[in-house]
């Protein structure tokens, strides 16, 4: 018997392949583990007793979507970002989650409390919550007494996807009166924040780069949970973001409105402002969720309690209108395989695999208190 996991999982710090990276070797306490990449072009033949877990691509031909219509299979529980901010992001999943016994949606508690007001409220009997983690090994504490008030900084880190609402951040940032805002990442300026380009947050420079700053700010609209909110409280800055970012009643974590620039620098305001004490107490809140929540073990934990359930839920009737507007806006997503130019890309990609012999990678089942529970990316 084995597990094959269909996810990203290089030795990286970051997110997507930190999941599968973490995940992959706690798995391992349970039976062997065999790693596929997402954008695989072929498809697994099950053996008796083997489950499929992992990500389906946006693209039919690929391997967890080819393999999940096989039958032979103990368990196939797809797992990905949710978010119904838009009738976008999730579209192209729509005809998986028919072949699938469970859903681990990785959103924040936002976007789950809220999956009948969206168009993917007919996934809800297959659908686990699933909160993302952070390795503090690999995210330390870097920042040390916050500045002063009126001399605090602002930190975005990230890309400027539609769903990340950089515009708003922008408003945000050129309307605030006093605090200085940076922008980590790629992709062109945004008005209103100072570009320090792409970090690597495994390195002295990176995590230098972050302690000159106070607080972690991200407005997205339509964003699952991003991970920078879990990093930002790790190495010890303030992270604010809007609901719609996944975190709502979240400890330590203030919210901004969403679409209220007055309501938005009203918070930045008093933050920039608040006695020292009270952004302590915020951090002190971060380290007990830290410790009791967010973290690759309880994940790993979620993970392995759906992987050990029985049965597949029905389904809810779907509404044709809806079914039309998923199907179309699968077509449209960034990464759909339509457009010829991610189509040829995937292609490309599994052609050097192949030229490469790269190809699944087994994990043997580990012994009896022998699963490595912390990442040793390259450069450690």
């Amino acid at each position: 018997m084995a597990i094959h996991l269909v996810y990203p999982h290089a030795p990286r710090i970051s997110t997507p392949d930190a999941i599968g990276f973490q995940l992959a070797r706690r798995l391992t306490a349970l039976d062997d583990v065999v790693l596929h990449e997402w954008d695989d072009l072929g498809a697994i033949r099950p053996r008796p007793g083997d489950v499929l877990l992992g990500h389906p691509h946006p693209s039919p031909w690929t391997v967890f979507r080819r393999s999940a219509r096989r039958a032979g299979w103990r368990r196939v529980v797809a797992m990905f970002p949710y978010t119904h901010g838009d009738a976008l992001q999730c579209a192209y999943a729509d005809p998986v989650v028919r072949d699938v016994d469970a859903v681990l949606a990785i959103t924040g508690r936002h976007w789950f409390r809220r999956i009948e007001e969206g168009p993917y409220r007919h996934w809800r009997p297959r659908m686990r919550h699933l909160d993302l983690a952070v390795d503090r090994v690999d995210f330390p504490r870097v920042k040390g007494a916050f500045a002063p008030p009126g001399r605090r900084r602002f930190l975005y880190v990230g890309h400027q996807a539609h769903y990340k609402n950089v515009p708003y951040l922008s408003a945000i940032a050129r309307a605030a009166a006093g605090p200085r805002m940076s922008f980590v990442g790629s992709g062109p300026e945004i008005p209103g924040l100072e570009r320090l380009g792409p970090r690597d947050f495994s390195t002295v420079e990176g995590r230098e780069t972050v302690s000159g700053h106070d607080f972690l700010l991200t407005v997205g609209h339509a964003d699952a949970n991003p991970t920078t909110i879990l990093e930002a409280m790790a190495w010890g800055l303030v992270p604010v973001c809007t609901r719609q970012s996944g975190y709502e009643d979240e400890p330590g974590v203030p919210n901004v409105p969403l679409g209220d620039l007055p309501g938005a620098l009203a918070v930045i305001g008093r933050l920039q402002g608040a006695p020292a004490a009270e952004l302590e107490a915020l951090r002190a809140a971060h380290g007990r969720r830290l410790a009791e929540r967010y973290h690759w073990d309880r994940f790993a934990a979620d993970v392995t309690a759906v992987l050990g359930e029985e049965g597949r839920a029905p389904l809810l009737e779907e509404d044709p209108a809806t079914e039309r507007l998923l199907r179309r806006n699968a077509r449209r997503d960034a990464v759909s395989p339509w457009k010829l130019r991610n189509l040829r890309r995937l292609v490309k990609t599994n052609l050097w695999r192949r030229m490469a012999g790269r190809g699944e990678e087994r994990l043997p089942r580990a012994p009896p208190g022998g699963v490595t529970t912390t990442s040793e990316p390259p450069g450690r």
